[in-house]
Order: structure tokens, then C-alpha cells, then sequence
């Protein structure tokens, strides 16, 4: 019966995994868009400065410029992170269903072999 006692903890062990990865993912989404806000704060300043808002103007700074496809990129991976996040979701959500049948597995084992041990003894006594 040690299998089904290793096997629930294989599954802790992935459910716990996946947890984790949904939390890293989220602190990268979290930091992306801290990024990209301070780059909006950024260009924002530097149109400003330059006092032209118009990306298609010659005079428009540089700058700006680079920081406005800097913070699209961002964004980019910001999209491509919450579809992981949304694939990291499901699975995790299939490794707390494999881990709650392995726990109930091990419950009903434990159950039986609790049983089969008390009938001995009422034998035995």
C-alpha cells in the first residue's frame, strides 16, 4: 500500500509545481505591465518635452520612439503570458482532480486495511 502512499505525494508534489508556475507567471505579468506603464509615464514626458504627439511627425523624439515600441513588445509578451497562464490554470486544475482521486484512493485502502485489521483481532481476542 506504500505505491498509493507515493503516489499521492507525486501528485502533491505536481499540483504544488503547477501553483508555483501560475504564481511565477503572474509576477512576470505583474512586472510587465509595471514596465510598460513606466515607459507610457516615459514617453509621455518626452512628448512633452518636445511638445509634438504626433508619432508620424519628423520631429517626433527618438525617444519616444523607441520607448513606444519597447512598451507594444511588452504588451506582446504581457498577451502571450496569460494564454500560458490560462493553459497553466486548466492544468492545474487536472492535476488537483488526478491528485483528489489519488487521495481518495488511499483513503478507501487505508479504510479496508483498517477493517481487515480489526476483524483479525476480534478473531485473535
Amino acid at each position: 500500500m506504500k505505491s498509493r502512499e507515493n503516489l499521492v505525494r507525486l501528485k502533491q508534489f505536481q499540483v504544488n509545481e503547477k501553483r508555483r508556475q501560475l504564481l511565477q507567471l503572474d509576477m512576470m505579468i505583474a512586472e510587465f505591465e509595471r514596465m510598460a506603464v513606466e515607459l507610457e509615464l516615459q514617453i509621455s514626458a518626452e512628448e512633452k518635452k518636445a511638445g509634438i504627439t504626433d508619432i508620424n511627425h519628423f520631429a517626433y523624439p527618438t525617444f519616444a520612439k523607441a520607448a513606444r515600441l519597447r512598451r507594444d513588445n511588452l504588451r506582446n509578451s504581457q498577451s502571450d503570458l496569460a494564454q500560458q497562464r490560462s493553459a497553466a490554470e486548466s492544468l492545474l486544475g487536472e492535476a488537483e482532480a488526478e491528485l483528489s482521486k489519488a487521495e481518495m484512493l488511499e483513503s478507501r485502502d487505508t479504510k479496508i486495511r483498517d477493517a481487515e485489521l480489526g476483524g483479525r483481532s476480534a478473531m485473535i481476542g
